[in-house]
């Protein structure tokens, strides 16, 4: 009788392993197995990390190989388990392997396809059809769209991490790693501390250097000893944690009448202030969207205040980026003077501190938050409901969005709910940054999401220009090498346009996105369907772009100090508790 041999994989993160009754069936073009359990005399089965081995015996040869279905029972009590993969060997020695990395949870059956990637027209038999549409049917009913907060992007439904998907909550180890960290972090920075002392007034600029008690390393030291300089103000502005505030000035708002008479001593070219926008050696960065947002009034006792300043920067003879004037707020003015370098010392400072504030803000929640984030989780939602398994476009973008929507379900869990951090050591707590996240909206575009636009659209594209924006040059290189791949994976399974656009499980994607993910926004210009190959490119570039790359470049400047400048190059060094 033909014998087949049956590999299973059990994960190795912590708790994989299950004491419960596993059982198998094999399904072939000619037939299936019975429902075979898999139990070794005197031996652990499906320990964590084990790699077990077990023969099926079957009447007839199964023709080719097309499903697995896996089915776990309860021993004493239900006992989660988690399968990275089965490999089956058939009598004519061929390996056939079934990804799954699945929670089975409960009494649960998982059925699974082979490991090749293939689109809805290269299914070919009813059985694996059926498959694809049940695969779905399951998924959608599982991965639910819910307004979080009104004009904001929609994300799953789900209140609190425990509450989502098992396959999708962070693992055991990752969930411990999430915690010590959070901890560690706290211990390190000292935070209740902190918290108090930010809450009250500070008696001078040596309280800052509180904020380094705990952290001691060569970027912390330089930062604390150049952090005042306008250099290092101008600086972070191209390589700092937000370095996409900055664009080229053509011309001079009416809402900031900064005069030639005003700079004229700061400018080193023997050009008036209009030559040098003629030039292009004169960039703004305006904070327009922190205007009429609420501060946090969470705490009675204490008032808060924010600005939305403008701010004029100079890219001198030097090319360093230095700052021209501030004027912190939209409407000129006598209540709202335009600062110079050339005030009192700590005029000029404060006015820095306050466009540094806003910066934190835009930074916190609409470059990171809401740019990276909550856009990464309307891809992921829309991906779990509309792509199968086996859709080569899930394999390539699962890696990419695996922990997003469990961290952001965390984050509106704990940080920005009502009472969470937000509400207690943010500025914009209180709802001021919901209100921030449905401002920005107007501006987040598919367009602005493609790097090399995005960067275009500010007009600081030329490195010739704008020498030292170490964020433009390597995103480009890293936008282009993974638009490459993308576009070689692309071509493996989409022989002509026509492929995209007879693709309904891929243009269901992307409808799914721009539908419900995106509100069917109109200012958002979120495409509703794919036509050619190199459209579908772009929007998969897109998506892994903004979930990796990008959310590294605005997000790990927090915790992971990386300094570039002209002089020369600090290397990284890892702040303690990252």
């Amino acid at each position: 009788m033909p014998s087949y041999t049956v590999t299973v994989a059990t994960g190795s993160q912590w708790f994989a392993g299950t004491d419960d009754y596993i059982y198998i069936t094999l399904v072939g073009t000619e037939g299936c197995s019975e429902r075979t359990l898999l139990d070794k005399p005197l031996y652990n089965d499906f320990e964590r990390g084990a790699v077990d081995s077990y023969d099926v015996t079957v009447g007839e040869n199964l023709g080719e190989m097309e499903l697995v279905k896996i089915e776990k029972q309860k021993y004493w009590v239900h006992d989660d388990w988690y399968c990275k993969y089965i490999t089956v060997k058939t009598p004519s020695g061929d390996y056939v392997e079934f990804p799954c990395f699945h929670w089975l949870v409960d009494d649960k059956e998982v059925v699974l396809r082979d490991g090749k990637a293939l689109l809805p027209k290269d299914d070919k038999t009813r059985l694996v059809k059926q498959h694809r549409h049940k695969e779905l049917e399951s998924r959608r009913k599982t991965y639910r769209w819910r307004e979080w907060q009104p004009g904001i992007p929609m994300s799953i439904d789900a209140n609190t991490h425990k509450e989502l998907p098992r396959d999708i909550q962070f693992d055991s180890e990752k969930g411990v790693d999430f915690i010590l960290n959070y901890s560690k972090a706290i211990e390190n920075l000292c935070v209740n501390q902190f918290m108090h002392m930010f809450q009250s007034s500070w008696n001078d600029f040596a309280d800052f250097e509180r904020i380094f008690v705990r952290i001691k390393n060569t970027i912390s030291e330089y930062v604390m000893q150049h952090w005042k300089e306008d250099f290092m103000f101008g600086y972070q502005y191209l390589n700092g944690c937000n370095p996409v505030m900055i664009q080229k000035c053509t011309k001079l708002p009416e809402k900031f009448p900064v005069t030639h008479d005003m700079v004229a001593d700061c400018l080193e070219r023997e050009m008036t202030l209009e030559e040098e926008i003629e030039a292009g050696n004169i960039y703004i960065a305006d904070y327009e969207l922190m205007e009429d947002i609420s501060p946090n009034s969470t705490d009675p006792c204490t008032l808060q205040y924010l600005a939305a300043p403008i701010c004029l920067l100079y890219n001198n003879s030097q090319s360093k980026i230095l700052p021209l004037a501030i004027q912190l707020g939209q409407t000129p003015g006598k209540e709202n003077p335009i600062f110079l370098p050339s005030d009192d010392q700590y005029d000029w400072m404060l006015a820095k501190i306050w466009v540094r504030s806003s910066d934190f803000h835009i930074h916190q929640t609409v470059t990171h938050l809401l740019r990276t984030h909550l856009v990464s989780e309307v891809f992921g939602v829309a991906m779990f409901r509309q792509l199968p398994a086996v859709h080569p476009a899930y394999k390539l973008l699962l890696p990419h969005i695996r922990f997003t929507i469990a961290i952001n379900t965390k984050a509106r869990e704990q940080l920005i709910c009502e009472f969470g951090i937000f509400d207690k050591a943010n500025g914009t707590g209180g709802g001021g940054h919901v209100e921030m996240i449905q401002k920005a909206m107007r501006s987040l575009t598919f367009r602005s999401l493609c790097f090399p636009d995005a960067i275009k659209a500010r007009g600081v594209d030329s490195p010739e220009d704008l020498p030292y924006y170490y964020y433009r040059d390597d995103g480009n290189r890293v936008w282009d090498v993974t638009k490459s791949f993308v576009w070689d994976v692309v071509c493996i399974y989409y022989d002509s346009d026509d492929t995209v656009q007879k693709d309904e499980e891929i243009q269901a994607f992307v409808k799914d996105v721009s539908s419900f993910g995106m509100q069917d926004l109109d200012c958002c210009g979120f495409p509703k369907s794919l036509k050619t190959r190199e459209e579908l490119t772009e929007y998969l570039t897109v998506i892994i772009f903004t979930a990796s790359a990008h959310h590294a470049a605005v997000n790990f400047g927090q915790v992971r100090c990386e300094v570039h400048h002209p002089e020369g190059r600090l290397g990284p060094q890892s702040v303690p508790g990252e």
